[in-house]
């Protein structure tokens, strides 16, 4: 067997070191990969630097070791040559890759990050939100939403600068900081943000194009005023799902071309963003003027002239204004609308410019419902019932707006910090240009929309700034009617603009997921992580396609910004948490270059970002943590383990350690008590368990909250390797779903490496106080008393450490766990307290499915001088008081004389025991020959516990050993063989021992009552006899046990720990 074995343990650490040495080469330093904690280091792929590793003169000390330790030289020489190349096309990282990282904080983080956060929403919507909330509010929106972006950009820089940040940026950063199971869930969200950020602009662009640049390519009209919205829904369904089609396609034919125009895209933002304050600088001259009627605003595309009337050759003739209010007629006696008669028409200046004034007008919020015309304060006006036909000449709000809705709608544009993060490749030093420049990124962004809040409230008409669409300003963008030279200027501007930033997400969101699916954490997106020869993420590009659609066909931009909003939102939160999670901890890895951070700063802008959320959708922000809580949860069930590091996992060893500590301070109270499990397992040559339903029985006391330690003890030697036979026993624990942890034990003698386990496992207060162990099955039929001595051994180890002890005896007959009992009893014989360990145990095996439906009995026995009637009482009044359902029953046992059976039982057990120990001595020293010469044939001997290749069998003092058969050994040996048969003769005339027979009656009589009351229980719970003080009396004990647990199917011998273990006090 041992052979065997030795064959075996030597092929599998062939295995497992070729899987080491593959993990370590491809994972060690991306950290993307559960690398092998014993040899953390690189290994090199080529053999001639191996070799001269091995054999380097000023190394020989350690040329033994070289494999997996190497030279510092070489190490560093991989490390420096170590580049981390952002996901993508291959021929994009060709081209990075042949010029060495040079880009520097301008370049290579300052500009991406300013084309990433101007956007759609500073072109289209500034200063629709300028004139809802008022320049105050409107301060205060972009103060929260900026200071949200900033908080977050600090800790994210002291994150992205403690090391290399690889592909997936945030992903990356957050997943090894927090873990995967909050990295998959942020990872997650944050693509999903990406998605529906690509929808946004998709959505921006055809907004621009089919109001602004080609209002006459729209394909659906509207038949009536009143259904112009649906018909501009519908046109931008259709575009957008072209558009977004024609970007998919071009990022399917490669990201190299997107990447050569985001230089293009960035110089429209900037010439846009210019114009904007130029044409502030410029507006005293040639203001547009809008049309009032009364104080209401008209929309001016509907008629040329601002006037009731005009004059055509001395002649007064209604104007197509008058048209649209009134029928046709003369003027005389034409039937108008009578806010139209009594409401005169004027002109004002739609941007009076900065010398004007406006600002005091445009300070305070002016928020109005779905449908309300909008009004200028301070113009006459009759108030007189209009007729619903006119409603369409008058500039309405779309949607109802509020503080909360506008904040929802600002923050996209206030996203994309991330760029430069992404970038860290290409960066000559990304330890420093990613903190300086996105930092300045956002500070330059705020600072544009801080002034351009202040521009727009002091240039331009209230009316004309909360006109969403520009219908006053004859369907021009409003920002376009500021700018300077042009209108054209910032409307094409932000086209481009905007299909670039389109283009940017529609790039990164599949990359990102990409990224996710090839971390192996979400076993269902592991699809997405394949794509194209050439590296292009081919699946997850046509998922992030669909996902867009879906942002399409809300098809309203102002629906689809809240959304993005709640999953960046969501993302930042997290960036925040992990570096103030990293902060508290001081884990020794975390050593950041960027200093100036803290944990209050990350606190605040985690709080911020959380705040945020419900302030602009509450909704949509239980929805977000929702889906983020459900992804958590099942990476957590089904993803596959990652060790990488992260936070979370320092901050569960702080709080264990915490733990720990507090524990340590006193044993815990009875009413804290549980088991804690120490699991005692045999292995058997192949590496198997050999009784799993030991296990099984342990996770069925489970209800207890207890720790389980599942050990096992190896007789061999401890340097050769042991590893496999941890993994053998962790594979057992995970298929009968034992939470706990596993000890392997290598030891010479068995027994004494039970006694290590029973001594030294668990840590502090989380030790174990009960041992669970097998019945040492067959050992009457074997000659060899080694098996039963390591049992009783062990059963005296545990009454001297003071601990709890369980011996499932017939393991074999206990349930699985997906068996359940729908009928039956669970029987408790209470002969002897123990601490009420037999009370505590049936009720903890209720808690579990397969023993939930058994009923509780517990019986009691009472001798003849006992009053059975009281007891029954006093044993129903106790259980009730411990709060424990089961029926009672008192079992008298009447002083019946010893009967010939147990006397002809006890007669055999001794003479048995005898003639064995007379065959023992006989074969001592045979034996012991031939245990040398098996010993010099095998380098590992693989037992476990109650092994047959221990120890000696009986103990014969050294002196008395001979290696080689002398006169004086022929001599003895005759004499044995002359006294074999006096010896036999005694061993007829042998009289069993008096206190055996009293044993024996005892277990017996108490057999025979058990049998009888619970022969058709599920399970016999019963207290287990200690074993006698004198050593000789061990076999006899193991014969005790058999006889009072005889024609019983499941028996669960129990011995307590010398202490209370249940209480009836609250």
């Amino acid at each position: 067997m041992d052979e065997k074995w030795h064959r075996k343990l030597k092929e599998r650490q062939k295995i497992d070191q070729n899987d080491t040495k593959y993990s370590i080469s491809n994972f060690s330093l991306t950290g993307a990969g559960i690398h092998k904690e014993d040899s953390p280091f690189l290994n090199s792929s080529d053999s001639a630097s191996k070799k001269n590793d091995f054999y380097d003169k000023n190394l020989a000390l350690f040329e033994e070791e070289l494999d997996i330790r190497p030279k510092v030289s070489s190490l560093l020489s991989r490390l420096v040559n170590y580049t981390n190349i952002t996901q993508g096309a291959k021929e994009h990282e060709e081209e990075e890759s042949a010029q060495s990282p040079n880009m520097g904080t301008l370049m290579g983080v300052y500009l991406p990050c300013l084309q990433n956060i101007f956007g759609v929403i500073l072109f289209l919507r500034l200063t629709w939100i300028v004139g809802m909330a008022g320049i105050i509010q409107s301060l205060l929106i972009v103060l929260m939403c900026c200071s949200c972006t900033m908080l977050t950009a600090i800790s994210m820089s002291a994150i992205a600068t403690n090391g290399v940040v690889p592909a997936g940026g945030a992903y990356f950063m957050i997943s090894r900081s927090l873990g995967p199971e909050f990295g998959g869930a942020v990872g997650l969200c944050f693509y999903l943000g990406t998605t529906f950020a690509s929808a946004m602009y998709i959505l921006g662009a055809i907004e621009i194009f089919l109001k602004y640049l080609v209002p006459q390519a729209a394909i659906f009209h509207a038949t009536d005023p009143g259904s112009s919205d649906s018909a501009m829904l519908n046109n931008m369904r259709v575009y957008g799902s072209l558009c977004l089609s024609l970007m998919a396609v071009v990022v399917f034919v490669g990201v190299k071309y997107v990447n050569k125009l985001a230089s293009l895209f960035l110089a429209c933002v900037i010439i846009s963003i210019v114009s904007i304050y130029a044409g502030a600088l410029k507006s005293i001259s040639h203001p547009p003027e809008i049309c009032m009627l009364g104080n209401r605003t008209l929309v001016r595309d509907s008629f040329d002239v601002c006037a009731k009337t005009v004059i055509k050759g001395n002649i007064t003739e209604p104007s197509q204004l008058w048209e649209h209010f009134c029928l046709p007629g003369n003027m005389s006696t034409a039937q108008c609308d009578d806010y139209f008669i009594q409401n005169n028409v004027t002109e004002i200046q739609g941007i009076p410019g900065l010398s004007s004034g406006i600002i005091k007008e445009n300070m305070w919020s002016d928020y109005m419902q779905k449908g309300e015309i909008l009004e200028k304060v301070g113009l006459s006006s009759v108030d007189a019932h209009g007729s619903v036909e006119t409603f369409f000449m008058y500039v309405s709000a779309d949607i109802a707006t509020s503080f909360t809705l506008l904040v929802g709608i600002f923050f996209p544009s206030a996203t994309g910090i991330m760029a430069g993060s992404n970038r860290s490749g290409d960066l000559k030093d990304a330890q420093k240009s990613i903190p300086v420049g996105t930092i300045l990124a956002i500070a330059t962004t705020s600072l544009v929309y801080f002034s351009s809040v202040v521009l727009f409230g002091s240039c331009i008409e209230g009316v004309v700034l909360r006109d969403k669409f520009g219908d006053a300003v004859r369907k021009n963008l409003v920002v376009g009617t500021l700018s300077w030279p042009s209108p054209w200027v910032i409307v094409i501007g932000s086209f481009f603009s905007t299909v670039g930033a389109g283009l940017q997400s529609l790039t990164g969101a599949p990359r990102l997921l990409q990224a996710i699916a090839k971390d192996n954490i979400i076993p269902f997106l592991r699809v997405f992580g394949h794509g194209k020869s050439n590296g292009e993420p081919t699946w997850a590009l046509l998922l992030t396609g669909l996902i867009a659609e879906l942002g399409i066909l809300i098809a309203s931009l102002d629906m689809v910004a809240p959304i993005l909003s709640m999953f960046f939102l969501m993302c930042y939160l997290f960036v925040n948490l992990a570096c103030a999670v990293q902060t508290l901890l001081r884990t020794p890895n975390w050593r950041p270059r960027f200093r100036y951070y803290h944990w209050a700063l990350s606190f605040l802008g985690m709080s911020m970002c959380l705040a945020l959320m419900f302030i602009s959708s509450w909704y949509y922000a239980i929805v977000a943590m929702v889906i983020a809580g459900m992804i958590y949860k099942y990476i957590e069930y089904q993803g596959a383990e990652k060790e990488w590091g992260d936070g979370i996992r320092g901050l569960s060893l702080s709080a264990a350690r915490y733990a720990l500590l507090r524990l340590e301070v006193g044993p815990p109270h009875t009413k804290n008590w549980r088991p804690q499990l120490l699991v005692l397992l045999k292995l058997d040559e192949d590496l198997h368990v050999k009784y799993p339903r030991l296990l099984t029985f342990a996770s069925q006391l489970k209800a207890g909250k207890g720790l389980t330690i599942v050990g096992s003890v190896i007789q061999g030697n401890f340097l050769d390797g042991y590893g496999e036979l941890q993994a053998a026993v962790k594979n057992m624990m995970e298929i009968e779903r034992v939470k706990g942890f596993c000890q392997v034990v290598v030891s010479s003698k068995v027994r004494e490496g039970i006694v290590h386990l029973i001594q030294s496992c668990g840590l502090g207060g989380m030790q174990h106080n009960t041992v669970v162990m097998g019945w040492p099955y067959g050992w009457r039929q074997s000659e060899d008393p080694r098996a039963w001595k390591t049992f009783i051994n062990t059963v005296r180890c545990t009454t001297a450490a003071h601990l709890a002890l369980m011996v499932p005896k017939n393991v074999s007959f206990y349930p699985s766990n997906h068996e359940r009992f729908t009928d039956g009893n669970i029987d408790v014989w209470w002969i002897v307290h123990d601490g009420g360990m037999l009370m505590l145990l049936p009720f903890l095996l209720k808690q579990h499915k397969v023993w939930r439906k058994c009923n509780l009995r517990i019986f009691t026995v009472a001798q003849m001088d006992d009053n059975s009637i009281q007891m029954k009482k006093d044993l129903a009044t106790f259980l009730y008081q411990l709060r424990i359902e089961a029926e009672v029953e008192v079992v008298e046992m009447d002083d019946s004389d010893i009967s010939a059976y147990t006397y002809e039982r006890t007669l055999m057990m001794e003479q048995r025991s005898q003639m064995l120990r007379q065959m023992r001595l006989s074969s001592a020293e045979r034996q012991r020959e031939a245990q040398l010469v098996k010993d010099r044939h095998s380098l590992v001997r693989m037992g476990s516990i109650y092994s047959d290749e221990e120890e000696e069998i009986v103990d014969i003092p050294a002196e008395k050993v001979h290696m080689t058969w002398t006169r004086e050994k022929c001599e003895a040996e005759k004499k044995i063989r002359r006294k074999a048969p006096e010896n036999f003769r005694e061993l007829m005339s042998l009289k069993p021992d008096q206190s055996n027979v009293r044993r024996m009656h005892t277990a017996v009589k108490l057999n025979e009552v058990i049998v009888n009351k619970s022969h058709d229980a599920r399970l016999v719970l019963l207290n287990m006899p200690g074993p006698p003080r004198n050593n000789d009396g061990d076999e006899n004990y193991m014969e005790f046990l058999e006889v009072l647990t005889e024609g019983l199917e499941r028996v669960l011998l129990v011995r307590g720990g010398g202490r209370e273990v249940i209480t009836i006090y609250s």
